[in-house]
């Protein structure tokens, strides 16, 4: 099928590059932030709820998932969480592509994931085209505050990232990283 058939969103779910300002994914970008607009303004007293709209929002996350508002996401759809997941306040996720999340994850406050890449030529960065590089983050991964992972990262099992840690590359199972950019600093046994 020629570019010329295929919808800026089939572009961006086959992780190639795409007009973000499409009216369709404009659309999309839309109903996500709404969706976070509700969740944020939630209570504790009303798990039930944010819940409910986590489970609407996200492409797919367990029942044990709890994220203190704010919270704030590109798409939703591109964001998949295991079982027992736990974010701190002002959690970003920038889903231009997938981020997907294994079992057990603690995030500190103040946390970014970002997937979406901008052209380096600047009349297409202008016209404001984009593509995502997933990350993917494996189970028991604990995240100090202010950590930032940058698009096509890969992070192991048991993997601890210091506050502060900018995680520019893969990170593998069982290391102790921190630092800008983050580095490895020892392995957990």
């Amino acid at each position: 099928m020629s570019d010329t058939h295929r919808s800026e969103y089939e572009k961006q779910l086959a992780g190639e590059e795409f007009w973000n300002s499409d009216p369709e994914i404009s659309a999309k970008k839309s109903y996500a932030r709404d969706l976070c607009d509700q969740y944020n303004l939630t209570r504790e007293s009303e798990p039930e709820r944010r819940l409910e709209l986590l489970q609407t929002l996200f492409g797919n996350c367990d029942d044990k998932i709890f994220i203190k508002p704010p919270f704030h996401c590109d798409f939703g759809y591109n964001i998949h969480v295991g079982k027992n997941f736990f974010a701190n306040f002002d959690v970003v996720f920038l889903d231009t592509g997938k981020i997907t999340i294994g079992d057990n994850c603690l995030i500190g406050p103040q946390c970014g994931f970002y997937t979406a890449v901008h052209p380096m030529d600047p009349v297409r960065r202008v016209e404001n085209y984009i593509h995502g590089e997933p990350i993917t983050i494996g189970d028991n991964v604990w995240f100090g505050g202010h950590c930032v992972v940058l698009p096509g990262v890969t992070i192991g099992n048991n993997v601890v990232i210091g506050a502060g840690s900018v995680v520019t590359k893969d990170i593998p199972d069982n290391a102790v990283v921190a630092g800008n950019p983050a580095k490895i600093l020892r392995y957990n046994e």
